[in-house]
C-alpha cells in the first residue's frame, strides 16, 4: 500500500495521519494523536473506522521540553514499520503554521526553505520551532523522500491590502509587517466540505474554535478576511493567547512594570486568554466544570467577542449567508455555539436547540435568516489532498 504521511505539530501535541495513495482522494486509514507533550504524554492510535489499535503512555520524563516532539513523531514512524509492513510511504506532508510573504502554495522542502522558515520562526514562536524540528527528523528518518510544506497562511494570501495592511509606516509594511491569518489548511478542509454540500458559493463565516481560536470570512470560496492577523495572537482570546489589545497596554505593563520582551511574550502568549480571565485553566472543558464565577465570566468574554468578530468579518465580505463551527471547541461544545448564537439574534440567526445538542451539520432552525453548520475539520486530510496533487 502506498501511503502519504500528514505531520501537524502544535505547541504540545502531534498529529499525524496515513492516507492510503491510490484514489483521488487519499483515503485516512490510520490516525495518531499525541495530547499534552510538554506534561504527562498519551499516544493514540485508531484505524480508519475510529477503532482504537494502541493506546501508549511513553515516559517523556527525563527527555527536555524541546524533543519531545521529535520523540512522539519517532514512536509513531516506529509503529508504522512495526505494523505496517505493507505500508510504503511515498511522501510526506507538513503543516507549517507561517509562510510569510514568500509562501502561498505548497512548496518542496529543501534546505532553502527550511532556511527561510527559520526567518519566520519569531512570527509563530509556540508552533514553528516545532513545524522545523519534524520536518527535519522526517529528512533524517526519511532520507531522499519527497516531503511538502503547506502553510496555514496560504489560504489568506489573496486578501486585499485594505484588509493585510497595519496603519504603519509604509516602510515596516515593506519588510513585511502585515496582517496574514492562520488556520488556513482547516478553512481550505471546510470550503471544499462546503462546496462538495452545494454551499461552495455566498458568504461563509467559518470559525475555528479551539485552544487557538480564528474566524474567517469565506466569499464564494476566497478568504476575504479573517480574526488572526501578523502573529496568531491577534484576534479572539483564546486559550492562553490574549487576543485583541491596545497596544497603549503593552506599552504601559512594559514601562510599569519593567517587563522585557521575553516576559511580555510570555505573558500574551501563555498567561493570558481563557487562562488569564478564569485563573484556572486554558482548557474549556475545565472552564465548564469550574463553578467559579470567573471561569464564566472567561467564557462569556469568548463568545461576545466572537459575536463582535462576526459582526466585522460580515462587513468586510458584506453580507452572511451562513456560520460554520469547526475545530475542538466549535464541533464539540454545544454551549458556546448556543451563546455565540443568542448574541447574534438580532441579524436573524436562531438555532435549534435539538440539533444544536446532537450537533447535527445542520443546526439553525428553519425560520433562521442565517444558516449555521457544524463541520468537523480535517487538516491532515487537506495536507494528504495537497501531497496528492503535487505528486499528480
Amino acid at each position: 500500500m502506498m501511503c502519504i504521511l500528514a505531520v501537524n505539530g502544535g505547541s504540545s501535541s502531534l498529529k499525524c495521519g496515513l492516507y492510503e495513495a491510490g484514489a483521488d482522494v487519499p483515503q485516512l486509514r490510520y490516525r495518531f494523536k499525541l495530547g499534552d507533550a510538554l506534561g504527562t504524554p498519551e499516544l493514540s492510535i485508531t484505524g480508519d473506522r475510529g477503532q482504537q489499535l494502541a493506546l501508549l503512555h511513553p515516559d517523556f520524563s527525563q527527555i527536555a521540553s524541546n524533543q519531545r516532539h521529535l520523540m512522539a513523531l519517532t514512536l509513531v514512524l516506529d509503529w508504522i514499520d512495526q505494523n505496517l509492513p505493507d505500508c510504503t510511504i511515498k511522501m510526506v506532508g507538513h503543516r507549517v503554521v507561517h509562510g510569510g510573504q514568500q509562501f502561498s502554495a505548497p512548496v518542496r522542502i529543501d534546505d532553502d526553505l527550511i532556511a527561510a522558515l527559520h526567518h519566520l520562526s519569531p512570527l509563530a514562536p509556540l508552533h514553528q520551532p516545532f513545524n522545523i524540528e519534524l520536518i527535519q527528523a522526517c529528512r533524517a528518518r526519511l532520507p531522499g523522500l519527497v516531503q511538502l510544506a503547506c502553510f496555514d497562511t496560504m489560504f489568506h494570501a489573496g486578501q486585499s491590502s485594505l484588509e493585510r495592511q497595519y496603519a504603519i509606516p509604509a516602510r515596516f509594511t515593506q519588510d513585511g509587517i502585515q496582517r496574514y491569518g492562520f488556520h488556513g489548511l482547516s478553512y481550505e478542509f471546510i470550503q471544499r466540505q462546503l462546496a462538495a454540500l452545494g454551499r461552495g458559493l455566498g458568504h461563509s463565516l467559518i470559525c475555528h474554535f479551539g485552544s487557538g481560536a480564528s474566524m474567517c470570512a469565506v466569499k464564494d470560496g476566497r478568504s476575504i478576511a479573517s480574526s488572526m492577523g501578523f502573529t496568531a495572537v491577534e484576534g479572539l482570546p483564546m486559550g492562553s493567547r490574549c487576543g485583541n489589545i491596545d497596544p497603549g497596554v503593552l506599552l504601559y505593563m512594559q514601562r510599569h512594570y519593567g517587563l522585557d520582551i521575553d516576559a511580555l511574550e510570555q505573558i500574551l502568549n501563555k498567561e493570558s486568554g481563557w487562562l488569564g480571565v478564569s485563573g484556572i485553566s486554558s482548557d474549556m472543558l475545565e472552564l465548564h466544570s469550574s463553578e467559579a464565577d470567573a471561569a464564566e465570566f472567561a467564557i462569556d468574554m469568548f463568545c461576545y467577542r466572537a459575536a463582535l468578530e462576526t459582526g466585522r468579518l460580515s462587513a468586510a465580505m458584506e453580507g452572511l449567508d451562513r456560520i460554520v463551527f469547526t475545530g475542538g471547541v466549535g464541533e464539540n461544545d454545544a454551549d458556546i455555539r448556543a451563546r455565540i448564537g443568542k448574541h447574534l439574534e438580532w441579524l436573524g440567526v436562531k438555532l435549534d436547540a435539538v440539533a444544536n445538542t446532537a450537533a447535527e451539520t445542520l443546526i439553525s432552525h428553519p425560520d433562521s435568516r442565517i444558516e449555521v453548520l457544524v463541520i468537523p475539520t480535517h487538516e491532515g486530510a487537506m495536507i494528504a489532498q495537497h501531497c496528492h496533487e503535487m505528486a499528480g
